[in-house]
């Protein structure tokens, strides 16, 4: 029975874990959780949408799987060390631990991954490299087998990263029948959802409409005393590496 530990954080992005939940909630004997600080209600970037945690880090110390999604929320998230503590602690034992659109900025801000190769929406794709990480724009998944570790491009890329891991931990056969449970057959109206697909205007109207987001004075304040963090470790390394013999 895998035990399935989906991080919720206030100002999440809702497609972000609701369309992996539909995904791996359909695996064999799946025990899902909504893990938080504490059980309740936590609100989505919309303001109005609200999920209920239902379980709190510390009753969840060994999920099989770990899912972090995006969000506004994401720049304090990856400054609450909680949250940092409990991903370093799960993460060796886990099978996966993963990541959808901005989420992989908390994995890497929990050093998960150092040196390697991760995607995420791409407006984070510069603030992944503040981490030492390898920013990947040109794919939907980015898979690190030897750390156990996924990450997943924005938003509805978590769809495709919750198939792709029902296929490890369950077969390619019940990752078929789960895409066709829920009709995941994309057929998109248009042909834009990516920035190599896009026209200038598409790009331009999209950038405005996610800075929109960010204008919120929480959300502000905490996006740049994650800048500041990583400036000042950035800093100390080259200073540290500088005295090095």
């Amino acid at each position: 029975m895998p035990q399935i530990a989906i991080v919720v954080y206030p100002h999440f992005t809702a497609l972000d874990f609701v369309g992996p939940y539909e995904v791996l909630r359909a695996l064999p004997g799946a025990e899902i959780r909504f893990v938080w600080h504490e059980p309740g209600p936590v609100v989505a970037d919309s303001g109005v949408l609200a999920i209920g945690a239902t379980h709190s880090f510390d009753e969840t110390p060994a999920p099989d799987i770990v899912l972090v999604p995006g969000g506004p929320g994401t720049a304090a998230t990856a400054r609450d060390e909680k949250v940092l503590d409990w991903l370093r602690a799960v993460a060796p034992a886990a099978s996966w631990v993963t990541s959808v659109c901005s989420g992989s900025i908390v994995l890497a801000a929990a050093g998960l991954l150092d040196g390697a190769r991760a995607t995420s929406h791409w407006s984070m794709l510069p603030m992944l490299r503040t981490f030492g990480v390898t920013p990947v724009d040109d794919e939907r998944i980015v898979v690190l087998p030897d750390r156990h570790v996924a990450t997943a491009a924005g938003v509805s890329a978590g769809i495709d990263l919750a198939l792709w891991l029902a296929g490890q931990v369950a077969g390619q056969r019940r990752a078929e029948t789960i895409q066709l449970m829920i009709e995941y057959d994309p057929q998109p109206p248009f042909d834009s959802g990516h920035r190599s697909k896009a026209s200038k205007s598409t790009l331009a109207a999209a950038t405005a409409l996610l800075a929109r987001d960010t204008l919120d004075p929480a959300t502000l304040s905490a996006g740049t005393k994650l800048a500041w963090d990583r400036a000042i470790a950035t800093i100390r390394g080259n200073r540290t590496r500088v005295k090095q013999p």
